[in-house]
């Protein structure tokens, strides 16, 4: 569950590190976001030298949560930290690699490419 005023990692190359969680786009008083959802961050850590910089404000969807994933089978999946991959307005990845554990059920929304 993400809230705004979370911390995430970057699970891409793109050249952030650090993100901030701004708000949760879809409706207007949606509180938590879980995987899968499309969030907007502030950049709060990144690698010199790259096209992103630090207070850049962006779009990330988020791929890693510290809140279990239960499945319709019964799999409870929880992951060790929360983790996202910034992406465009269109919803493309900024990045070419994605590093860590992805869940299947962001092939079903249409995220991964």
């Amino acid at each position: 569950m993400i809230q705004p005023q979370t911390h995430l990692n970057v699970a891409d190359n793109s050249g952030a590190r650090e993100l901030m969680c701004i708000r949760i786009i879809g409706t207007s008083n949606r509180r938590y976001a879980n995987i899968g959802d499309v969030i907007v961050a502030v950049i709060k850590e990144a690698v010199p030298n790259m096209p992103l910089e630090r207070s850049e404000v962006i779009r990330a969807v988020i791929v890693r949560t510290c809140k279990e994933l239960k499945r319709d089978n019964g799999m409870i999946i929880r992951y060790d930290d929360n983790a996202a991959v910034i992406v465009d307005q269109e919803g493309n990845p900024k990045g070419t690699r994605i590093f860590g554990a992805i869940v299947r059920e962001l092939r079903q929304l249409n995220l991964l490419k």
